[in-house]
């Protein structure tokens, strides 16, 4: 299975003190070193982390894949358009919270998204869409012209007792089994960790995990390629 190391909290570290270290493009220079399959990070509209000239300097200097997590806005569309990620993963955003609460409602949009859509695939760019693993979810995906999706394992990474871990994880593989019936790539993300990855892992119709926090927090520990490698051995089947 493959891994994108998201670097956002490379960065909110840097923010923090509004310094000019640590690097985030150098952190994902050295994800990349270390086996990543790709780099994802957010831009968000207040730009709590990722910098508009992080992303510029990041489309220069990867060679696997970049993925730009972002909200479906005109103002991230030009963005989208200008810098061109190589995919770009479409998320709920909300001003107050600390991370991404949810998947996003693609149901309730499906119109706007699938116009959306359109506008990035014109320009050359993967659309992927982060969503809870709800089949009715999934299916508007499709039905507005995702590429792929990466499916919502929070529930499954906060459950506080087994016999809701365990649901929350049959829940997580009945979606990835749909969604590939349907011809989506499946991809998968949100609370993994070192701890609790390999049973997401077993799902064979999920081909990327893509994950932030825990490597970044391991890495200020053992090193950051370190923390990736560690990772990656987790993703062997």
């Amino acid at each position: 299975m493959k891994l994108a190391v998201n670097i956002d909290h490379i960065a909110t570290l840097r923010q923090a003190r509004a310094a000019r270290e640590p690097e985030p493009v150098l952190a994902a220079l050295l994800a990349e070193q270390a086996g990543a399959s790709g780099v994802v990070c957010h831009l968000r509209h207040d730009r709590r982390h990722i910098q508009e000239r992080d992303l510029q300097l990041l489309r220069k200097v990867i060679t696997t894949k970049l993925n730009l997590e972002m909200a479906a806005t005109e103002e991230m569309l030009k963005v989208a358009k200008e810098v061109k990620p190589d995919t770009v993963s479409l998320v709920p955003e909300s001003p107050a919270e600390v991370t991404t609460q949810g998947g996003l409602d693609v149901l309730s949009q499906k119109e706007h998204l699938t116009s959306y859509t359109q506008e990035l695939k014109k320009a050359g760019i993967r659309v992927s869409i982060f969503v809870d693993p709800l089949k009715d979810q999934i299916k508007a995906c499709q039905e507005a012209g995702a590429d792929l999706i990466e499916l919502n394992t929070g529930k499954y990474a906060d459950a506080r007792t087994e016999k809701e871990r365990q649901a929350n994880l049959e829940e997580v593989r009945q979606a990835a089994v749909f969604a590939r019936h349907s011809g989506l790539e499946v991809h998968a993300g949100h609370g993994l960790d070192y701890h609790n990855v390999q049973p997401i892992v077993e799902t064979d119709e999920i081909s990327e995990l893509s994950i932030g926090f825990a490597i970044v927090a391991r890495a200020v520990l053992v090193g950051l390629t370190q923390a990736v490698r560690e990772m990656l051995e987790l993703l062997q089947k």
